[in-house]
């Protein structure tokens, strides 16, 4: 996190590209620690990694889980920046969101909801999908990934969001029903 923050407010174009180029590196220690440094770097400012988003979305059929992890990292805060870019993987996303671990889908769910909040054609194309993982998901995953896709939700979606959640809330008891609720609160004043 420090490297990360150092190079951002340093401007060190030269580092960050050193550190990219080492996400390939052999010795799976050293591109594990530069992925861990891209997608911090990532999170404070995403644009600066925009031109190492293909190598990202390539880290996505790693069989290194951390790679697969930080990768999706990185595309969740992209989709924040350059949804057009994430709309383009949308298959390679979903499936490394299917097969992923906990932390790879709830990053593609960041991402995917990024990129359906930017226009009404990605709207049309993800939220359906967003909506079908919120009535199959694990009932202890809704609230977070209903939060996640909030920034999806718009007057048009609204609706069907709210429906959604209503639909699974009875299998939540205490913080989750608690959290929920706020959330579809929050969705009905859109």
């Amino acid at each position: 996190l420090d490297l990360a923050r150092d190079l951002v407010v340093c401007d060190d174009k030269a580092g960050i590209q050193e550190i990219a180029k080492n996400m390939w590196n052999e010795n799976k220690n050293i591109h594990g620690d530069c992925m861990n440094v891209m997608y911090e770097i990532a999170i404070i400012d995403p644009a600066i990694v925009l031109p190492y988003a293909d190598d990202f979305i390539k880290f996505l059929s790693s069989r290194h889980q951390i790679m697969v992890q930080g990768a999706m990292f990185a595309l969740a805060e992209i989709a924040k920046v350059k949804p057009e870019f994430i709309f383009k993987h949308l298959d390679e996303i979903k499936k490394t969101k299917e097969a992923g671990s906990g932390i790879i889908v709830d990053k593609s769910i960041s991402a995917l909801a990024h990129t359906s909040a930017a226009n009404e054609e990605y709207s049309k194309a993800i939220f359906p999908y967003l909506l079908n993982h919120l009535s199959t998901c694990y009932f202890k995953e809704v609230p977070e990934h209903a939060e996640r896709i909030l920034p999806a939700v718009k007057e048009i979606n609204k609706a069907g969001f709210i429906k959604a959640l209503n639909k699974r809330i009875d299998e939540l008891s205490g913080s989750d029903f608690t959290r929920l609720k706020k959330i579809i609160r929050i969705a009905e004043k859109l």
